[in-house]
């Protein structure tokens, strides 16, 4: 028998799930997603529910514990976007371009 998959997570995370098919939840911040995702826990249709790890960091450890001791659904915790300001300077762009090359932030000068 087929089990589901859904998405919990903000709407700027799970837009590309939407877009690739998956059912999804969309919340609007963490501790509504902490919600959503302790009421799908005890749902046997879903075979995997995926969520920002921030959803996940936030959940109670009373669902984490109900997660552990059941073997479906499965929840997956996935890197959330960070948003981080940009660097201010000439060589901010150089900085970013070989961070994203080489995996390393480098430091100019």
């Amino acid at each position: 028998m087929a089990k589901g998959v859904v998405v919990v997570g903000r709407a700027a995370v799970i837009a590309g799930f939407a877009l690739a098919g998956l059912d999804t939840r969309e919340v609007a911040d963490v501790g509504e997603g902490a919600r959503a995702l302790a009421g799908l826990v005890g749902d046997t249709t879903l075979g995997v529910i995926l969520t920002e790890d921030a959803i996940y960091d936030a959940l109670e450890p009373t669902v984490l514990r109900e997660i552990a001791r059941r073997s479906l659904p499965l929840v997956v915790p996935f890197p959330g976007p960070m948003f981080c300001t940009a660097a201010v300077g000439p060589e901010a762009f150089v900085v970013e371009l070989l961070r994203q090359a080489i995996g390393y932030r480098v430091r100019l000068g």
